[in-house]
């Protein structure tokens, strides 16, 4: 990691990434043009010879000048199974809680590249967690936040291999054992691609 980037001088990040050594920078966006914001942005970027960026609780559309300087090269995770419970307000617990509303069985994290519209970019990985009949949104967040913690710094390997070697960052096939769903937060054993268990070969 060459960077870490907040619009907000007292995000947590950014005293965790001082801490572990990794240099920080505060680029405000109020009062800015979307413009002002991608200029500066990029040049943070290149002046730390960043290639890939890996978007965590940023809830403001990208501006489209910083999408096309780093077109594909730009991921976020979501909380929730995409193309479904995504876009414009979609975040937090009104996801958790739409999700329960609807229905569904089934919700977990989406890795997707970032464009120029709300969780519309193409998805690179998904992690599916059970919807339990008893689950409030906050317990059922927990569940997510817990392989999301798995899953991104896994979908961040696979693709910052493939720009290394040259290649497009394409969708991360997960093996078989990633699936296992846990009833409970605490019975949570799920297997994390990579670890010495599985075999997190690329298929």
């Amino acid at each position: 990691m060459a960077l870490v980037v907040s619009d907000r001088e007292s995000a947590g990040a950014l005293e965790r990434a001082r801490r572990a050594g990794v240099e920080t920078r505060v680029i405000l966006t109020k009062g800015r043009t979307p413009e002002e914001v991608a200029v500066e942005t990029i040049g943070a970027l290149r002046e730390h010879g960043v290639d890939v960026v890996f978007l965590a609780g940023y809830l403001k559309l990208l501006p489209p000048r910083l999408v096309s300087a780093y077109r594909r090269r730009i991921l976020n995770i979501h909380p929730a199974l995409l193309p479904a419970f995504g876009g414009k307000g979609m975040y937090g617990m009104n996801v958790h809680r739409a999700v329960i509303e609807s229905g569904t069985r089934l919700s977990g994290p989406t890795v997707h590249i970032v464009d120029e519209e709300y969780d519309r970019g193409s998805i690179v990985a998904q992690w599916p967690v059970p919807v339990l009949p008893a689950d409030t949104p906050e317990l059922l967040a927990a569940r997510v936040l817990e392989v999301e913690h798995l899953l991104y710094p896994l979908v961040a390997d696979h693709v910052c291999r493939a720009v290394l070697e040259g290649r497009e960052p394409v969708p991360m096939a997960l093996p078989g054992e990633a699936f296992t769903l846990a009833a409970t937060a605490e019975e949570t054993t799920l297997a994390a691609p990579g670890s010495p268990n599985v075999d997190s070969s690329e298929r």
